[in-house]
């Protein structure tokens, strides 16, 4: 292990985008399904439609957060309907399942998606018994990361130590509570739509492009 982490005994990752490659352009999928969403629930157009939705993320944390706050949805109902899309675009990634298999402690997933998604999105990656727990926004009281309280909801929940965990996220806005907290923070910067949103090297410790071979390195061996 790297000398430098040899603290950290849970580690914590986000789901979309960081387990996988943004490249796969899965949310793409789900962006439609909000869009048509929105279009349903508030009958406009689709242009309309995606500018609701992109500013609502943007000030809200998740689009779900903005339809909730502005229009009272359930939200329940909206991440069924958002989550109601194939995942061929996804494949078992082998060489993750076995660093993350190989990787000393705890193993979290902490999403601002929803359990039943984040087990789909796991089986199509190899990585169903990969973690121990997952926590979803349900979880958050549908208080979406970066909010403050979805990390202190998430401590609480898993038992999680902050000064002995480390967090894996594509969203760099992302890692600023969880550095605050006090975890060793780690972005991955993919390309992923947003993902630069509020980078701030103050709040990141490592910068990687891809998770599996980023913890072969720390591990110390090229499997």
């Amino acid at each position: 292990m790297l000398p430098a982490l040899a603290h950290v005994d849970c580690w914590i990752f986000d789901l979309d985008n960081t387990l996988y490659p943004a490249s796969a352009d899965l949310f793409a999928r789900i962006d439609v399904r909000m869009g048509q969403f929105v279009q349903n629930l508030l009958g406009v157009d689709p242009v309309e439609a995606h500018r609701i939705q992109k500013s609502y993320f943007v000030e809200h944390g998740t689009t779900l957060n903005g339809l909730m706050a502005r229009h009272g949805i359930e939200p329940r109902e909206f991440l069924d309907f958002v989550h109601d899309i194939e995942m061929d675009a996804l494949a078992e990634d082998r060489r993750l399942v076995e660093a993350l298999a190989r990787l000393p402690g705890r193993k979290l997933v902490f999403t601002n998606g929803d359990h039943a998604y984040a087990r789909r999105v796991l089986g199509r990656l190899g990585l169903s018994e990969s973690f121990e727990a997952i926590h979803d926004i349900h979880a958050c009281a549908y208080r979406p990361k970066p909010d403050p309280a979805s990390y202190d909801a998430m401590c609480a929940a898993l038992n999680v130590a902050p000064r002995t965990a480390l967090f894996v996220e594509d969203m760099a806005r992302n890692l600023k509570p969880a550095k605050a907290l006090g975890m060793k923070t780690v972005w991955v910067n993919n390309g992923s739509d947003h993902g630069d949103h509020g980078h701030d090297p103050d709040y990141i410790d490592y910068e990687i492009a891809e998770v599996g071979e980023w913890l072969e390195e720390i591990l110390g061996t090229k499997i």
